[in-house]
């Protein structure tokens, strides 16, 4: 019973008269520095999907680009050597 009394009158850490610790601060720092990572990071990642798909349909609006890319990729999968790839890029760039 003695041991049961002693618990219901001790104070506990916080009213022991020592107050609370001195890095109480840091954790509703973290916190918020927590939240500004993922807002920043969420902001970023919708950026960066947007600039990519504004660019995605502009590149397919413009005939030029699409032209340019399919040469390319012609190139790449060695339908056509580097002499002709050169010869149709300066084709395209001069318009003619």
């Amino acid at each position: 019973m003695t041991m049961l009394t002693t618990l219901a009158t001790h104070p506990g850490p916080w009213h022991d008269g020592g107050g609370a610790p001195g890095y109480w601060p840091i954790f509703p720092i973290m916190f918020g520095l927590f939240w500004l990572a993922v807002l920043g990071t969420g902001f970023y990642l919708v950026r960066r999907r947007m600039s990519a798909a504004g660019a995605a349909a502009a590149a397919a609006s413009d005939p030029m680009a699409k032209a340019q890319a399919l040469l390319a990729e012609r190139f790449a999968r060695g339908e056509i050597d580097e002499d002709e790839y050169l010869m149709r890029q300066s084709t395209l760039r001069n318009g003619g």
